[in-house]
């Protein structure tokens, strides 16, 4: 099994208009739901690659039983989501159908409390007895410990279960170095942890910071990673045009599913790269295009350069 946690859970509600401008009404063509946040798009991308997966984090109020109620219908996905009094946030992607633009609104999440901090700590900890990987993912609500990610990284170690780590800012920059095997950071993310715009020199420098491997996204130009084993770059075939939201998670699935399969790290990439590029064209967030992505799995390029490691 598989464990994914969010600890700020979302209904994501994509709108798709003709022509998006700004001081006008729209009329809205189509509306999609589905349970989101990151750890939930990375699970939905698992099941539907074969593998079983578990979730957790918070949910709460009508938006997250509205949440609940979807991911039951999601097959191969285990719901281990912990109870909260506040509600669960929603994020709304508007698709301009004209461009192929997306602009992301994103509601804050509920305040954690520290007991139903606790409950998820100790809930967490019995979860990773029957995991073979964990994926640490997105934002932190309100009241959880800015920590958190590091301590969680550590329970993980502890239990000798693999984990990957997805966020940005401060949590990101405690959790690198509670030395997780994995970290996936997009462009700014690493710029803003290791104060370099040079994604070479960045990957390098936040692992020196911790992480056994870093895989950053580089956006139309793919994966950057540095691993024990040697570097990698790996590219799609041209630059996709769609909704990227959930991109960055499907790659995050597919180098999770290359760790538990044990596969080499330019198949773990190129995996990572379809995955994401298919779920450009998909037209709901979170969501992956599968002829779009066995098209895409022999078109992607591998370049290494292992003196890099």
């Amino acid at each position: 099994m598989i464990l994914t946690v969010t600890p700020n859970t979302a209904l994501d509600i994509t709108y798709r208009v003709r022509s998006l401008r700004p001081h006008t009404a729209h009329r809205v063509t189509e509306v999609t739901e589905r349970p989101g946040g990151k750890g939930l798009n990375v699970a939905r991308v698992l099941a539907a690659l074969g593998h079983e997966v578990t979730v957790t984090g918070f949910t709460g109020g009508a938006t997250g039983r509205a949440l609940r109620d979807q991911l039951a219908d999601t097959p191969g996905v285990v719901d281990a989501l912990i109870p909260v009094s506040g509600s669960t946030r929603r994020t709304i992607a508007v698709v301009d159908t004209t461009t192929g633009d997306t602009t992301q609104l994103n509601e804050p999440g509920p305040e954690i409390t520290p007991a139903e901090w606790a409950a998820f700590q100790e809930a967490y900890e019995v979860l990773l007895r029957s995991a073979s990987a964990v994926a640490l993912c997105g934002s932190l609500p309100p009241g959880v410990p800015v920590g958190a990610y590091a301590g969680l990284i550590k329970a993980a170690r502890s239990a000798g279960v693999p984990v990957l780590l997805d966020t940005s800012g401060e949590p990101l920059r405690r959790g690198v170095a509670a030395r997780p095997d994995l970290v996936k950071p997009n462009a700014d993310e690493l710029a803003e942890l290791t104060g370099s715009h040079d994604p070479s020199r960045a990957t390098q420098d936040a692992r020196r910071r911790g992480a056994r491997a870093i895989v950053a996204s580089l956006g139309p130009q793919g994966l950057l990673a540095l691993t024990p084993e040697g570097r990698w770059h790996a590219t799609p075939p041209a630059r996709e045009h769609g909704n990227p939201t959930g991109a960055g998670d499907s790659a995050v699935a597919g180098l999770l599913s290359g760790l538990v399969e044990q596969l080499p790290w330019p198949d773990r990439l190129t995996r990572a790269v379809a995955l994401s590029a298919a779920t450009v064209q998909a037209p709901a967030a979170g969501e992956f295009d599968r002829q779009a992505y066995d098209t895409l799995l022999d078109q992607i390029t591998v370049t290494a350069d292992a003196t890099a490691a």
